[in-house]
């Protein structure tokens, strides 16, 4: 049975393999379709222990959210043509739909728990390393639940599914203060709500750097006592969410814009592919 250069692009688009390896596929198969994937399948599940030290720095961020649920996913892979493909999008929204069932917030039993399908979470990415033909694997995870939850996905390439995406979770409903928060942890990265959240070793390891370099500046008692402090304080300021200047208003803090709202941010989680 022969087969078109049309059946060759039909055939990398369902799988995501090379162009390579899906004339071989066809040629493998005869020209059927359906045996050609299941030969690319049968190939990339050989493969799986193989690819087991690859890098995978590309994929993409998903999320859900209903109400006082929101729960998000990154899904990694080895190269952005996959990221790009329906399958692997597909497979990132089956994890995702199984994640705000399951609620389940670590990664490990996330893994070990099984879909509608019947499968392990496991069993699904493993079958998905092997139809798309590359290291697939799942990050990391987040699920916050009980209060009103925030979402920002961001595409960072027209051509790309979202690889930023932040989910903000809120004492009390706001209006559009919960994405306008999303959005700007999306853009600034903190890395806590507030100050008292910083660890005290964060703390101590910034004292000692400021330290350092106020002496290797020249800094001499009284001052060094006060730039040390100053830079610290900045350090706090610009890892707690509260304390920074709003993006969309540089003149308030997020903090006031949450007191203005009648709100509080109590959790959040911020997921940039690769990162």
């Amino acid at each position: 049975m022969a087969y078109t250069a049309e059946d060759v692009k039909k055939l990398r688009e369902a799988t995501a393999a090379g162009m390579l390896d899906c004339k071989k596929a066809l040629d493998e198969a005869g020209g059927d379709y359906d045996k050609a994937v299941e030969i690319i399948r049968v190939k990339g599940q050989k493969g799986v222990t193989k690819r087991e030290g690859r890098l995978t720095s590309n994929g993409l961020v998903t999320s859900r959210v209903s109400g006082d649920l929101g729960v998000i996913l990154e899904l990694n892979c080895e190269t952005d043509f996959v990221a790009k493909g329906e399958r692997f999008q597909e497979l990132a929204e089956e994890l995702v739909a199984h994640l705000e069932s399951a609620k389940i917030a670590d990664v490990d039993a996330f893994l070990a728990s099984t879909m509608a399908s019947g499968k392990t979470v496991q069993t699904t990415v493993d079958e998905g390393n092997a139809t798309l033909g590359e290291k697939i694997e799942i990050r990391r995870i987040g699920v916050l639940a009980g209060s009103p939850v925030g979402v920002y996905m961001h595409r960072t390439s027209p051509d790309l599914p979202p690889q930023v995406g932040v989910l903000v979770q809120l004492t009390k409903e706001a209006g559009e203060v919960g994405k306008d928060v999303a959005q700007h942890i999306a853009a600034f990265a903190p890395l806590y709500v507030k100050r008292e959240d910083v660890p005290a070793d964060a703390i101590e390891n910034e004292r000692r750097l400021a330290q350092e370099t106020a002496v290797n500046e020249g800094k001499t008692e009284p001052a060094l006592s006060k730039i040390v402090e100053g830079r610290v304080t900045g350090f706090v300021k610009e890892v707690s969410l509260i304390e920074q200047s709003f993006a969309k208003d540089a003149k308030k803090s997020v903090k006031q814009i949450l007191d203005e709202a009648g709100t509080d941010v109590t959790a959040f989680f911020r997921f940039r592919v690769g990162q």
